[in-house]
């Protein structure tokens, strides 16, 4: 059996999440991998099939999606010629973590497309939602990646086919202490900004990772590095507390590792708005963005000591046998157990 899974190379969540999924999907195929996207800093350690420009959200600068460079950058053409040339009917099996290349080409081939994403978990009624009434969001997250059945995975199984999150097993391994300083992930503002708004904070050692910056310096108490994987989890793993985007791999990790977490959705983002609104019913604190007058909800987060508690088990095997015997055939299904 010859499984496509592919992945949205957006960001960084998607790629840290398939680390986990891959190897679940050889255990009952031989599966050939898609990336498409240009804002990715992950390398994933396995060969790729098939790397595609796709279509990606620009990070702005200020705290959120850059709209006009979103549009320049997108190459229509290119992703039309894509989704043609994309054999995804050669496959027994495609499963897709919002990615749009392969979804469309299942779309236009007629071919059944598995969606295995937050994006979908997000949109599920029993999920919680925002005051935001965002119709353009909300229309470009449905048909982002159309697909023929769904699966999430958001910080609570909310639903039936909702999963709690996938915890990287290097995140599970490593080891989690209090080494006292604080770590920040906002790939939507650039260096800047955050200095400007970290220095305020004088008592708070902060480890800053910056998507716009390519070597490491320090500004009196912010210490600024590029993305690094490794790094990243150590930094993590070792801190007080996170700051960082209303993403959804970063938060949930931070959840894990039972650490002070504090997030800042992203501006035109509607999927980071429904996580915001998930995280803040959990009781996690949530700023609109690093003006002045949130300042002090900043300084209440340093001074707390409130931890979220949740329970993230390790099913990702679990998971992916439940959706290979669904949607596999029992002749097929069959096959893979005798060879294995």
């Amino acid at each position: 059996m010859r499984i496509l899974y592919a992945i949205q190379g957006t960001g960084n969540g998607h790629l840290s999440r398939a680390m986990d999924i891959i190897p679940c999907l050889m255990k009952h195929a031989e599966v050939h991998i898609l990336v498409s996207g240009i804002q990715g800093d992950l390398v994933l350690p396995y060969q790729l099939s098939y790397k595609m420009r796709g279509l990606s959200f620009i990070f702005g600068k200020s705290g959120g999606v850059d709209i006009w460079k979103t549009c320049i950058r997108s190459n229509i053409r290119k992703l039309v010629m894509e989704i043609n040339s994309l054999p995804v009917e050669d496959y027994d099996l495609v499963i897709n973590d919002f990615e749009p290349v392969s979804a469309w080409a299942c779309y236009v081939k007629n071919v059944p497309c598995i969606g295995l994403s937050h994006q979908l978990a997000v949109l599920a009624e029993e999920a919680p939602k925002t005051d935001n009434n965002d119709v353009v969001g909300k229309l470009i997250l449905k048909n982002y990646a159309p697909n023929t059945a769904q699966y999430g995975f958001h910080f609570k199984a909310y639903a039936e086919n909702i999963f709690t999150p996938v915890i990287r097993k290097q995140v599970r391994d490593e080891a989690v202490q209090n080494l006292g300083h604080y770590t920040v992930y906002l790939p939507a503002y650039d260096d800047p900004r955050l200095i400007a708004k970290l220095t305020k904070f004088k008592n708070v050692n902060w480890d800053v990772f910056s998507k716009h910056n390519h070597r490491p310096y320090r500004t009196k108490n912010v210490s600024v590095q590029p993305i690094h994987n490794e790094r990243f989890i150590r930094s993590m793993a070792s801190s007080e507390g996170i700051l960082c985007g209303a993403g959804f791999e970063t938060p949930a990790e931070a959840l894990y590792m039972k650490k002070k977490l504090l997030v800042v959705p992203m501006k035109n983002q509607y999927e980071q708005q429904l996580n915001a609104a998930a995280l803040s019913q959990m009781g996690v604190p949530v700023i609109r963005n690093l003006n002045e007058r949130f300042d002090i909800v900043i300084n209440n987060w340093i001074e707390s000591k409130r931890i979220i508690e949740v329970d993230y088990p390790d099913r990702t095997q679990e998971i992916i046998d439940q959706i290979i015997d669904k949607h596999c055939s029992t002749a097929m299904i069959r096959d893979i157990r005798k060879s294995g």
